[in-house]
């Protein structure tokens, strides 16, 4: 089974920066596909960001020039750099690998962008 661990989140203020990370246990890791996700109070949880195995990236219109995923397959890490941060990112973020015909969830990690 595949467990997922996300960190990094906090309390920044707008145009600040955040970088979180998420830490996939097994040996699934380099053959996955891994998205970032979040979820704001009262809102249905959306996807942010995704990257492939050979490291191509896409993003939601909202984020892009802003956020950047990146990867690392030796340490079993997907990164999530956010820059020029607005309250409208505030949202718990989760992580979630896709392998074969399964997907597993992080747990999520709370960002909140606010003077």
């Amino acid at each position: 089974q595949v467990q997922l661990v996300e960190s990094g989140g906090g309390l920044v203020q707008p145009g600040g920066s955040l970088k979180l990370s998420c830490a996939a246990s097994g040996n699934l890791f380099s053959r996955s596909v891994m998205g970032w996700y979040r979820q704001a109070p009262g809102k249905q949880r959306e996807l942010v960001a995704t990257i492939t195995s050979g490291g191509s990236a896409s993003y939601a219109d909202s984020v892009k020039g802003r956020f950047t995923i990146s990867r690392d397959n030796a340490k079993n890490t997907v990164d999530l750099h956010m820059s020029s941060l607005k309250p409208e990112d505030t949202a718990v973020y989760y992580c979630r690998l896709y392998i074969n015909s399964y997907a597993f969830w992080g747990q999520g990690t709370q960002v909140t962008v606010s003077s």
